[in-house]
């Protein structure tokens, strides 16, 4: 789900920028309440801007102007009154003008830098910072510049902007998305969560923005906070397949399976056709070592979908923990056929031989598929990993491949944990063990549960004599066996059968 989160959140940022394009007018017009200019040359055009009269104040403006060509305050109010008729070329003409004779003129460059945010300029930027170093506090200058370090990329620039922009976002559902996006991509879920709740309150009916704060309680590991999100929605009788999705993951995160199961059930009802119900429900079934039961629901949805690959490769899975190794290479191979591009049911062939303790057969299809497809990680992985288990020697052409295949993935693919535990295994046979730490290490950044990158690194620190981070290590361990002991347990307490008789439940304990 959290792609969907990111996905969802790439609006246009428009209604920020009406707010506070009214709000830099107000903040000109204050300023120059307290200017020093002659009354007589300074009410006729302030009086005009107050009454919306813009051509009139231009024209105001110009005719003062001529007598006093380097007032700054007259440039700003002619900016203005541009400004008011929708002319943001003349009007930034005239405030760039102003700040040339006054740098530090406040709403010349407020009004500057809101006319170059319109356009989308980055340099509206260093306007913006100028106006914050003679205003610290402004929330519009802050809330606007959140928005151009996020269009940016600049998440960790963003955040603290969009964070001093206070209550100014609670209006400004554009703004609370950006924000929220960014402290997803900063890893704080509970932070982003308590962004989304501000913009659920904005719109409590939406059923978009509570889809999008229970995904993000399920990125945080709260499906509990996403099931009374999404209690409202599922408590109309207009409840759709994605709000009953969502729940169904939320539910089964909570280890309540029986009600996982009958919500799925109820959006496989609505919408019979969506291919990510059923991949949904094979995994329950592969979590409770329901096999069978997944293949059956899996067949039904390609009798509804015969051409969904991402359906064969699922049920292909569950063929192979059945031990039906013919059946389930056919339904790879047929995966394959109806997306060459797609590399996952390639290597699901290849896992499955190598199930079937046929490592040479494994090897064959893998590099079969290379030909192909050549710069593929997940396969380039694969092939290392084969025939490291087939026990190459360093030095033999067989090794040398396996070597370079591994580098090869980890470098198009840095975060595959797999393939660099691989090449720490293969360094490590070579002595190699500095290196064989770095991908280790490198391993457990992007799978911090990985037991057997954490015991190779326990190694590799030992053939190096590095013995002080050994007992942390091996306390980690120990640890990670016994967390995954006990989701081995929680993933036993259910069992998936088939609905025979009559009101018989889906699941048991």
């Amino acid at each position: 789900m959290k792609y969907a989160v990111v996905a969802q959140m790439r609006r246009p940022l428009v209604s920020i920028k009406r707010s506070v394009g009214l709000a830099i007018l107000l903040l000109a017009c204050r300023s120059l309440a307290f200017s020093q200019i002659q009354e007589s040359q300074v009410e006729p055009i302030s009086s005009a801007l107050r009454a919306g009269e813009f051509d009139k104040a231009v024209e105001l403006s110009r005719f003062a102007l001529k007598a006093s060509p380097s007032n700054a305050q007259l440039w700003t109010l002619q900016g203005i009154a541009y400004a008011g008729k929708g002319d943001g070329k003349q009007a930034l003409t005239s405030f760039q003008r102003a700040l040339k004779i006054s740098p530090n003129n406040i709403a010349a460059l407020a009004g500057a830098a809101q006319i170059e945010y319109q356009e989308g300029n980055q340099s509206a930027m260093p306007l913006l910072n100028h106006l914050l170093q003679l205003r610290p506090a402004d929330p519009t200058a802050h809330a606007m510049l959140a928005v151009l370090e996020y269009r940016q990329g600049h998440c960790g620039a963003a955040v603290p902007h969009f964070e001093k922009a206070g209550q100014l976002l609670d209006t400004q559902l554009d703004a609370l998305h950006a924000l929220a996006t960014c402290l997803v991509r900063l890893k704080r879920l509970d932070d982003a969560a308590a962004t989304f709740q501000r913009a659920v309150a904005l719109h409590p009916d939406d059923r978009r923005e509570r889809h999008l704060l229970a995904s993000i309680q399920l990125m945080a590991h709260k499906p509990e906070d996403a099931l009374s999100t999404l209690r409202p929605l599922l408590e109309t009788k207009e409840v759709d397949a994605n709000t009953l999705q969502l729940a169904s993951t939320a539910a089964e995160s909570a280890g309540n399976t029986p009600q996982a199961v009958s919500t799925l059930r109820q959006a496989l009802l609505l919408d019979p056709r969506n291919v990510s119900l059923y991949l949904d429900f094979a995994n329950i079934c592969f979590a409770h070592e329901s096999f069978q039961v997944g293949v059956d629901v899996i067949s039904e949805g390609l009798m509804l979908q015969p051409s969904a690959e991402e359906l064969y490769v699922a049920r292909g899975v569950l063929y192979a923990q059945l031990a039906q190794y013919d059946k389930a290479e056919a339904d790879f191979e047929k995966a394959y056929d109806l997306n060459p591009n797609q590399s996952l049911s390639a290597a699901a062939q290849g896992l499955v031989a190598v199930q079937a303790n046929d490592l040479d057969h494994a090897l064959a299809s893998i590099q079969s598929k290379l030909a192909r497809n050549p710069n593929d990680p997940l396969l380039l992985y694969l092939q290392a990993d084969v025939l490291s288990q087939k026990g190459v020697d360093p030095g033999t052409p067989e090794f040398q491949l396996a070597m370079r295949s591994a580098r090869r993935a980890v470098t198009l693919q840095p975060a595959l944990a797999a393939a660099r535990a691989v090449l720490a295994k293969l360094y490590m046979q070579t002595g190699a063990y500095k290196e064989a730490i770095e991908q280790c290490r490198k391993a457990l950044t992007s799978d911090p549960k990985d037991q057997t990158a954490v015991y190779r690194l326990i190694q590799a620190l030992r053939k190096t004599g590095q013995k002080k981070e050994i007992p942390e290590l091996l306390q980690r361990l120990a640890q990670l066996r016994e967390q995954a002991t006990q989701e081995e347990r929680e993933r036993y307490r259910y069992k998936l059968f088939e609905q025979d008789a009559p009101g018989q439940q889906p699941t048991q304990p």
